[in-house]
């Protein structure tokens, strides 16, 4: 196993054109789990540590570009306003040493659809930068993921940033495991209001072949608020509503049972998150609106 470490991005991108088959490596906390157990051996790894660039965030108008580098400890600490429901998933990730090393684009590399990070991007709608020698492309997150641990890069691209939309309303995000750290998802739900567009996204991961969204349960919620008034008035989303958001969610997962849980565990489990996940962001639009009103 050859070991490429390149001083500079540009560096970075020669070497990964040179040798396609290298895999990337920063913080390490999937990569090396897979070569210590001998479930790996790539010709070539690409340490990328001392791109520093990688490790840097910028909060734009609309939206936050997050290095690939960038750990979750510091989305946790910096960016809880602007990606709440990604600082929640963060706060779900193995235990603070790995907090401290793992970031989003190692997650979203690996692809796993155990990754904690994925519902949570895909319920805010984000963008991934992926760049090459050849040039710099901007992937849908929905189009991001093309199988199980597969993703949309091509052999010398390489993650470089993601763009992620700043929260214009609530966030939640949900991980069903086995214990309470250091443990892979049994299955996660991540949901996002959007007020400004009148729309609700979702994400869910570890119970499909690929992390996913419930788009027959986004385009159900959307309808019965847009029909009840419910974004002006404001008032609670009654009961069946939610429950058949919720059928919907669980509808849209296809798992598989294994070691952690059985696919009808999980299929359960993400409709009770998807629940939960929309009572407790309503109350808190409705509490948002009520301390607007109260303030005009």
């Amino acid at each position: 196993m050859d070991f490429l470490r390149p001083a500079s991005w540009e560096e970075a991108l020669a070497a990964k054109a040179a040798h396609p088959t290298a895999v990337p490596i920063a913080g390490g906390t999937d990569v090396m789990v897979e070569i210590n157990f001998d479930h790996r051996r790539p010709e070539y790894l690409l340490d990328l540590n001392r791109v520093g660039e990688l490790a840097a965030w910028e909060v734009g108008q609309d939206t936050v570009r997050l290095g690939a580098s960038v750990p979750y400890s510091a989305i946790m600490e910096h960016l809880r306003a602007e990606l709440p429901g990604l600082a929640l998933a963060s706060h779900t990730v193995a235990s603070p040493q790995i907090r401290n090393r793992g970031g989003v684009g190692g997650n979203l590399g690996t692809a796993s659809p155990a990754g904690d990070a994925h519902p949570a991007l895909l319920a805010a709608g984000a963008e991934i930068e992926a760049v090459s020698v050849r040039g710099t492309r901007m992937i849908p997150v929905d189009a991001f993921y093309t199988g199980v641990k597969r993703n949309a890069l091509a052999p010398d691209e390489l993650i470089r940033a993601v763009h992620v939309k700043k929260a214009d309303g609530p966030q939640q995000y949900s991980k069903v495991g086995t214990r309470n750290a250091m443990v892979i998802a049994v299955c996660a739900f991540g949901i996002a209001l959007h007020p400004e567009t009148r729309t609700v996204r979702t994400g869910i991961g570890s119970a499909a072949p690929t992390p996913v969204r419930a788009k027959e349960a986004e385009e159900f919620l959307n309808a019965a608020l847009e029909e009840g008034g419910f974004w002006e008035n404001g008032r609670i989303i009654t009961p069946s509503v939610a429950k058949r958001f919720a059928q919907l969610v669980a509808g849209a997962c296809n798992p598989i049972d294994d070691v952690r849980g059985t696919a009808a565990y999980r299929r359960h489990a993400v409709g009770i998150m998807a629940r939960r996940t929309l009572g407790w962001t309503w109350e808190q639009y409705r509490g948002t609106r009520r301390t607007l009103e109260g303030a005009a």
